[in-house]
């Protein structure tokens, strides 16, 4: 957060909606969507609360605004670029966007108001698509169906417990402890021959479900 120190030594910048957006995307990566408020991006810009609203209308608007800058990072390939290969780019890259902004997945696809990188990034994602043969109605289904995987399994790394391989294996090694092979022995072999192997890596699951929704897709597609 910015200081009453900070705001006299630092040269005065004017403000813009730019700059407005850019402050409320830090607040928010750093302290959540909750801790969003004009009080705190004013702080953050070194300006008064009331100044705001000359470049946006109101949270909504900030809401707005930060989730077309999430759009604008996620890389949509050209249409040019093989179908399989466009929608794999992109979905690592909404990944990484995802991770990179906590918050952003409750958003993403709930505001009604949508900015021009989020409308531009969802008519590339259709055009894709569409060079590729699918039709409107199978575009459709692709855009959802790999979306749909895109933001459940990120959402579902969010809330594991672990982030490194060696806190996933102490979590599975913990688990094993308190779990009876005889009660349990599916779960408990899944966890020896698989979770507790040395290259494991839950986010490589990630390409293994990937993969199989597009090699599905590529089956249903409509070729011209």
């Amino acid at each position: 957060m910015t200081t009453q120190t900070d705001r006299k030594t630092r040269p005065r910048i004017p403000l813009s909606r730019e700059r407005v957006l850019s402050a409320a995307l830090h607040v928010a990566d750093t302290g959540g969507i909750e801790s969003l408020s004009i009080r705190h991006i004013a702080n953050e810009l070194g300006a008064k609360p009331m100044a705001l609203y000359n470049h946006i209308a109101n949270k909504d608007d900030i809401l707005d605004g930060i989730v077309d800058l999430v759009f604008n990072e996620i890389a949509v390939p050209s249409e040019h670029t093989y179908w399989k290969t466009a929608m794999r780019l992109r979905a690592h890259s909404a990944r990484d966007a995802l991770v990179r902004h906590p918050w952003a997945s409750i958003l993403m696809q709930s505001r009604t108001s949508p900015g021009p990188s989020t409308l531009q990034h969802q008519n590339d994602v259709i055009g894709c698509l569409r060079t590729a043969g699918f039709t409107i109605h199978q575009a459709a289904h692709a855009f959802s169906v790999i979306d749909s995987y895109i933001y459940g399994f990120t959402q579902q790394q969010q809330n594991l417990t672990y982030t490194t391989p060696e806190q996933a294996t102490a979590v599975a090694e913990n688990i094993l402890h308190h779990l009876p092979a005889d009660k349990y022995p599916h779960l408990v072999a899944m966890i020896i021959e698989h979770a507790l192997q040395p290259d494991y890596d839950y986010a490589a699951e990630f390409d293994f479900g990937l993969d199989l929704i597009l090699d599905g897709l590529d089956a249903l597609v409509e070729r011209p």
